[in-house]
């Protein structure tokens, strides 16, 4: 399984529902994430650019993908942004990856 976050804002309209009909949206989200195959970790809501954070596993790209779409495709949100989490173990490897690639890449302009 591959975590992700998925960062989010919503509508002005849709804190208005929430407002109006207090619930957690937890068990929602779940079943969002389940449908793709994966398992939701954590979700935060938070002060700041975003209004909340879901941390969730999912086999690939393809189906963070997809959980994305689902929930951009509601009208509910102002932003949603997923990123893919790399462990900290996993970082030297991918360091290593990334130096054996230097000089390969030339900026532009030059």
């Amino acid at each position: 399984m591959i975590k992700f976050a998925l960062f989010f804002s919503y509508t002005p309209e849709t804190w208005a529902r929430m407002i109006s009909a207090p619930s957690d949206r937890a068990a929602a989200v779940r079943a969002t994430i389940e449908q793709a195959g994966g398992t939701l970790e954590s979700l935060y809501y938070m002060l700041g650019d975003h209004d909340g954070i879901v941390i969730f596993d999912v086999p690939d790209a393809d189906a963070a993908a997809a959980v994305a779409l689902l929930v951009t495709s509601s009208g509910a949100f102002r932003s949603v942004s997923t990123h893919q989490l790399i462990p900290s173990a996993d970082l030297p490897a991918v360091l290593t990856k990334a130096a054996a690639g230097q000089g390969s890449y030339v900026r532009p302009g030059d």
